[in-house]
């Protein structure tokens, strides 16, 4: 197994709007100071946070599908293809199949929260396609209730979401005091982020905003001593085509 633990201080920052958002990035932009590059077909990943009501104005996007989980709180988005606001709440989702170019537009309410995820489908197919968007309810998730908590699965089976990116399982997983031991596909990356709390995982600790990524293992072992919240993502370690990341001289 290879474990590798990205703490808060060696991820990426970002702002908007004189730092109304505030963004840290496990995978980020060059500029954003991010350690990690994107790798696998996971192209950034990003936990923004608006300590006060705030919109990020209309920008484009194309190729890349944008995934965004809404964490707490209430967010609005607007894009060129819906041509109108839709609402999400926490727990909601909403994905951005940016096709051959779209732009969209986000407000997010005071204390709001949510993860921004890209991910490259091959966008040499996904470039000569219409973009489209869709969204998802909370409870249109399936969740699972273990001993010492629950697990949702927000992409995987039982599941709506829909996308064209090959191989993505992301969960979300509660615990109370205990432990949790969950099957991997040995032949995916598996990329976890802990919202809150303390966490041993795989005999490794990783605390509040670490990011783990770990290779070479079909099982996650996870104990708790609190209340501890991880989102969890598979995806795998070689896809079957060229990703944008892997091109070379590739713009960011």
């Amino acid at each position: 197994m290879a474990m590798q633990i990205i703490p808060l201080d060696q991820q990426g920052f970002g702002e908007f709007n004189n730092g109304k958002i505030v963004e840290n990035k496990p995978i980020g932009f060059p500029k954003d100071g991010s350690f990690l590059k994107p790798y696998s077909n996971l192209f950034y990943w990003a936990h923004a946070r608006a300590l006060r009501e705030s919109t990020i104005g209309l920008h484009p996007h194309k190729g890349f599908e944008i995934c965004t989980f809404v964490i707490k709180g209430a967010i609005r988005h607007f894009d060129t293809q819906l041509n109108e606001w839709k609402d999400l709440q926490a727990g909601d989702a909403q994905i951005i199949r940016a096709g051959n170019g779209i732009s969209h537009s986000e407000w997010m309410d005071q204390h709001a929260e949510l993860f921004q995820i890209w991910f490259d489908p091959n966008l040499q197919k996904t470039l000569q396609q219409p973009p489209s968007y869709s969204d998802y309810d909370a409870h249109q998730f399936p969740v699972q209730i273990l001993t010492s908590g629950s697990l949702q699965t927000l992409i995987g089976p039982g599941s709506p979401f829909q996308m064209d990116t090959p191989g993505i399982q992301f969960s979300k997983l509660v615990l109370d005091a205990g432990g949790v031991d969950l099957p991997l596909n040995p032949s995916s990356t598996t990329s976890i982020y802990l919202l809150e709390g303390d966490a041993l995982v795989n005999g490794e600790v990783i605390r509040t905003s670490d990011f783990a990524v770990i290779t070479e293992t079909n099982l996650l072992e996870i104990t708790v001593f609190a209340q501890t919240i991880l989102y969890i993502l598979q995806s795998p370690q070689q896809p079957d085509y060229t990703t944008y990341a892997r091109q070379p001289l590739h713009p960011q």
